[in-house]
């Protein structure tokens, strides 16, 4: 887990601090799929701006990451380009002007990260943009064997309804 330290920091309104900081990226799990970061540690832009009533903070780096195409299953890699912005009021009441990443004057860099990653991903991660996934009768990559199926067999629970649409 890579942190921060914010409190040896002092700036004034105005005052900004730029750091080039090595980030430790955890692997991210979605879609019950697991997919890596490479390098798992990368070095990342951090700018902290001292606001009049709080902390503008800014983390921007680039990421690799490695895991299973979400229609296929092979081999796939996306590349994520993060540049992600978040506001930490001093003396907020609400915790809506809190950064969630700021606990005990120490700015959680790794659990940001891994968030600004999986909010930067794209909607599907696939080895190729033209990917055909698997076939939903048997199971074979159609990006290898493209193929169809003749006919249907219905599934015999389902009889009971084709009776009632034959009715209807």
């Amino acid at each position: 887990m890579t942190r921060f330290p914010l409190r040896r920091l002092r700036l004034r309104p105005g005052d900004e601090h730029r750091d080039m900081v090595a980030v430790e990226l955890e692997p991210l799990e979605l879609g019950g799929q697991r997919y890596l970061p490479v390098p798992h540690e990368v070095e990342a832009a951090l700018t902290v701006t001292q606001a009049t009533t709080g902390l503008d903070l800014r983390l921007a780096f680039d990421v690799r990451l490695h895991g299973p195409c979400m229609r296929c299953l092979a081999d796939a890699v996306v590349d994520v380009a993060v540049d992600a912005r978040e506001y930490h009021a001093a003396d907020a009441t609400s915790d809506e002007l809190r950064s969630e990443y700021v606990v005990d004057d120490q700015l959680e860099l790794s659990a940001w990260g891994r968030d600004a990653v999986a909010l930067a991903l794209p909607d599907q991660i696939l080895h190729a943009p033209d990917c055909a996934g698997l076939c939903p009768v048997c199971g074979k990559d159609l990006n290898l064997e493209p193929h169809t199926h003749d006919e249907q067999v219905p599934d015999p629970r389902w009889s009971a309804l084709e009776e009632l649409r034959d009715r209807l």
